[in-house]
């Protein structure tokens, strides 16, 4: 976290990366993100699993073992889980997530919700795990088809090179006939989504300001919050959403766990966050340039968000 707070601020533009949202403050006003009206991804990823988990889970095959990226609090996931499960006496589940505390508490919350399940979590960022799992394996059982979960549109965050590398570590991790399930927010109006990265409450304001609390908690910032804003924009061009954090005035930032002073100038912002939007021809090339061959899709009735099974060759 050090090392990348330090390179973000000191870049042009400056940056921070979107996976230190997830403090627990941060993991609580996600949650509540998700509750909001104009927040559409995760209900709709979740309306899709619940309608179709059994059909995902006969397409997975029975044995099978799951690994999910970026587990969070699993809610989504339960309805896949239930699904496997009703097809296999006992699954063993391997969430990943960065923060420790909610890993915690929703490990302990799975086991005693699922008779047969086993929870093995792993606290960390995606390159950290995927590195562990290809060296240390994942204890496969025989005859096991690994499925690895990448749920949300966590995918949308990274940049396209990024995005394909992160894809080619999950490809390392498995054996061929293995398989990746991928959830991505699909290209949608402007109208749609701008509403969904800055709700009228201000909780996703809340959610990114949080960044600058966390940077003076663990790290001995000074950051006056109410001296930011939250900024979200499309970039038609790029298909992707922005979130910015935009000084209000010329400042400078002390972070004295960095040994940094940070100036800004009047409107100058940190770019926190970039959520891509994608199309089919998009997804068939990202996993095809990753390893993998589309097997399977399901998507909501508004085509807005999609759940695509990849399957590793």
């Amino acid at each position: 976290m050090r090392g990348d707070i330090l390179s973000g601020l000191r870049s042009t533009p400056k940056t921070l990366p979107c996976k230190y949202f997830y403090d627990e403050r941060g993991s609580a006003l996600f949650d509540a993100i998700c509750e909001l009206d104009e927040y559409y991804p995760t209900r709709t990823e979740t309306a899709i699993l619940e309608r179709h988990a059994a059909d995902m889970a006969a397409h997975i095959g029975e044995g099978a073992l799951v690994i999910e990226l970026g587990s969070g609090s699993s809610a989504k996931t339960r309805h896949l889980l239930a699904a496997v499960l009703a097809r296999q006496p006992a699954l063993c589940y391997l969430p990943v997530d960065i923060s420790t505390s909610v890993l915690e508490r929703s490990s302990r919350e799975l086991v005693q919700a699922y008779d047969g399940l086993h929870v093995a979590a792993c606290a960390g960022d995606f390159k950290s795990a995927l590195a562990h799992f290809a060296t240390a394996g994942v204890g496969r059982g025989d005859g096991e088809r690994v499925v690895v979960l990448f749920l949300g549109s966590t995918i949308g965050n990274l940049e396209p090179a990024p995005s394909r590398d992160l894809l080619r570590r999950v490809r390392r991790v498995l054996a061929p006939g293995d398989a990746l399930l991928l959830g991505a927010d699909l290209k949608k109006p402007e109208a749609v989504l701008i509403p969904a990265y800055d709700d009228s409450l201000g909780v996703t304001a809340a959610f990114n300001l949080n960044l600058l609390v966390r940077i003076n908690r663990e790290l001995g910032g000074n950051f006056d919050v109410r001296r930011f804003r939250h900024h979200a924009v499309y970039d038609a061009v790029e298909g992707r959403i922005e979130m910015h954090l935009v000084s209000r005035t010329a400042q400078s930032v002390e972070i004295r766990g960095l040994g940094m002073t940070v100036s800004f100038t009047k409107d100058e912002s940190i770019h926190t966050e970039s959520s891509y939007k994608y199309d089919s021809a998009q997804l068939t090339a990202l996993a095809r340039d990753s390893g993998f061959e589309p097997e399977r899709s399901w998507r909501d009735a508004h085509e807005y968000f999609s759940l695509s099974l990849f399957a590793a060759v």
